[in-house]
């Protein structure tokens, strides 16, 4: 980067030391969205007629923290606002990396799209019986502000707002299922429901992987943070592990409770009589009526606590892409004062906008439409992602252990690669059931993931063919933010 471009764009290097483990952890388990996923994503895998949720998201879980052996253990190597894209890049080459890079973007503001959608339609809902009857993309809209003014601020200043939400979202849910196993359950009591393997591994798996895969959407956000956290080499892998651990546990926690509540037999048909209030009147029936506004309030919050960490963690990647020539180097301006990704920031809000509005103008659903296939998409999305995350780390650790286990560093990525591969193809065979839609736009999305990754290869050969000083420049990122021991 020139003199000149430092100087027309201001700083470079993000705010370091200025987030902890908990931080981090907050970023992660906000993005996951606790109150949105549980009352707004697993009613319908229940409807679906699996009552396995509860060991689906254990299953998960297991699976995630199998990946997180390898992915920690390479976090000592690489702490870099590029998240995946540096982590590929170590392990596969830079053209993988761009591949990476180009996927985890396309999934993050596939979802960051949804979400606003999501979070429209709640907001119209919830103020339609006060007499305020906008439509649902004037409220996405004055969200997407909010979040950007937001994510303007110090990264210290999201990190407590998404911790303040988070905790809210944690402690309603929490007295709820607390209360179901107090109460000894409803009609049929406590039972194991939920978390057998022949719930788990019954017909209508594929379609709940979807939506428990979605709950740990925003993984990444512990690496994407290694540039700004205290002693990286060590948050990194706490926060990871916490953040698996705490999505896990809690979600499988409530989601049994919820089976628990209306007893296993009449579970999928409370959920197919009413998706919006199955776990509405579940509190309620538990808490007492004055937890309806709560959680009507909880909901909103929890979806705009997601949107501001999907916008800080797109930031970061559009950050770290600008900083090494592949889009504007604008992009990798940093705030004088705060330290934050500013005019990215704007960019990628600007971006969103128009998004939203063009299926304003064409009268797309917001929910049946804009969340349901922008939630499939980023879930394949993403899965592509960690595959290629798990290939890379056997590839980096495959010649040198670096003083870790062959089962961390080789064995453990191995595992998880096959697993994710496995959900990526279970997931990509249910999309229909997902959307409902057999569009052949939804049925083509497995083949645009795999298009983006192509065009990622080829972009970054073209460079390496006819730029080769900014093709060199891309390894910068990672050299700099490397940590050997």
């Amino acid at each position: 980067m020139s003199d000149n471009e430092v100087s027309q764009f201001g700083k470079r290097s993000l705010a370091a030391n200025s987030v902890g483990v908990a931080h981090i952890v907050f970023f992660v388990v906000a993005a996951a969205a606790p109150m949105a996923a549980v009352v707004g994503a697993t009613p319908p895998a229940f409807a679906f007629g699996n009552i396995g949720v509860p060991g689906a998201f254990i299953l998960a879980g297991l699976l995630y923290l199998i990946f997180s052996a390898g992915f920690t253990a390479m976090a000592r190597h690489v702490s870099s606002a590029g998240g995946f894209y540096a982590y590929i890049s170590k392990g596969l080459g830079r053209p993988f990396g761009v591949a990476g890079a180009f996927l985890a973007m396309v999934t993050y503001f596939s979802i960051q799209i949804g979400v606003y959608a999501q979070v429209g339609v709640f907001a119209r809902a919830a103020l339609e019986p006060l007499g305020i009857g906008l439509p649902w993309w004037f409220w996405s809209l004055l969200v997407l502000a909010a979040v950007l003014w937001c994510g303007q601020r110090h990264i210290v200043f999201s990190g407590r707002l998404l911790g303040i939400c988070m905790i809210a979202e944690l402690l309603i849910l929490s007295l709820f299922a607390l209360g179901v196993v107090l109460s000894g359950g409803g009609s049929e009591g406590l039972t194991v429901a939920g978390l057998q393997p022949s719930d788990v591994f019954a017909p209508g798996l594929g379609v709940t992987l979807i939506f428990v895969v979605s709950a740990f959407i925003g993984f990444e956000a512990t690496a994407i943070f290694g540039e700004e956290a205290a002693h990286p080499d060590r948050a990194i892998p706490r926060a990871t592990v916490a953040a698996v651990i705490i999505i896990t546990a809690f979600y499988a926690f409530v989601s049994w409770a919820v089976i628990q509540y209306y007893g296993s037999s009449a579970v999928a048909a409370k959920a197919g009589e009413s998706m919006e209030n199955f776990y509405i009147g579940a509190i309620a029936g538990v808490l007492g009526g004055w937890s309806t506004v709560a959680v009507n309030i909880l909901l909103l919050t929890s979806l705009f606590a997601c949107l501001l960490s999907f916008h800080n963690t797109l930031n970061r990647y559009f950050y770290a892409l600008g900083r090494d020539g592949l889009l504007w180097a604008g992009l990798s301006s940093v705030h004088h004062a705060n330290g934050s990704p500013h005019v990215a920031g704007r960019v990628q809000s600007i971006l969103v906008a128009a998004v939203l509005i063009g299926f304003s103008l064409i009268g797309a659903d917001p929910y049946a439409v804009v969340y349901a296939w922008t939630l499939a998409f980023a879930g394949i999305g993403i899965l592509a992602v960690q595959v290629l995350v798990s290939i890379s780390i056997l590839s980096f650790f495959r010649t040198q252990r670096r003083g870790f286990s062959t089962m961390r560093v080789l064995i453990a990525p191995a595992v998880s690669g096959m697993a994710l591969a496995a959900a990526f193809f279970q997931v990509s065979r249910n999309l229909p059931l997902l959307t409902g839609s057999e569009s052949p736009i939804v049925t083509s999305f497995p083949v645009c993931i795999i298009l983006i990754a192509v065009a990622g290869i080829l972009i970054a050969l073209h460079i390496r063919r006819t730029n080769p000083a900014l093709y060199d420049r891309l390894d910068r990122t990672f050299a700099e933010a490397t940590a050997e021991t």
